[in-house]
C-alpha cells in the first residue's frame, strides 16, 4: 500500500511542481495576468520576487521530497499554507475567481497527505 501512496505522491508532486515553477517564472517576469491578480488581492509589488521564491522553493521541496520525506512534508505544509493563504487573500477582498488558488491549495494538501502515508 505504502508503494501506492508513494506513487500517488510523485504524481500530485511533480504536476504541482510545474505549476509552481510556471507560476514563479510568470511572477518574475511580471506577467501581466499575475501581476493584475495580485494587486487585485492588494499584495505589493515589492513582494513579488519573495512570493515567486517561495513558490520556487515548495516547487524544489516537493521534488526533493521523493528521496527525503521530511523535505516533501515540510513543502507540502508550506505550499498548502500559502495556497490557503492565497484563498483568504481573495475573499477578503471580496474577489470570489479564486479557482486556481483553491485547486491548488487541495493538490497541496493532497500531496502532504500522500506523503506522510507513504
Amino acid at each position: 500500500m505504502e508503494i501506492i501512496m508513494f506513487i500517488a505522491y510523485a504524481a500530485v508532486a511533480t504536476l504541482l511542481t510545474l505549476a509552481l515553477a510556471a507560476s514563479a517564472t510568470l511572477t518574475l517576469r511580471g506577467n501581466d495576468q499575475i501581476v493584475a491578480n495580485m494587486r487585485k488581492v492588494e499584495v505589493p509589488d515589492s513582494w513579488l520576487p519573495r512570493l515567486a521564491a517561495l513558490k520556487a522553493a515548495g516547487a524544489v521541496g516537493l521534488l526533493a521530497g521523493l528521496w527525503a520525506a521530511p523535505l516533501g512534508v515540510a513543502a507540502a505544509i508550506g505550499v498548502s499554507l500559502y495556497f490557503i493563504g492565497a484563498v483568504i487573500s481573495h475573499l477578503r477582498v471580496k474577489d470570489f475567481d479564486l479557482a486556481p488558488a483553491a485547486v491548488l491549495a487541495l493538490m497541496a494538501v493532497a500531496a502532504l497527505a500522500l506523503r506522510v502515508a507513504a
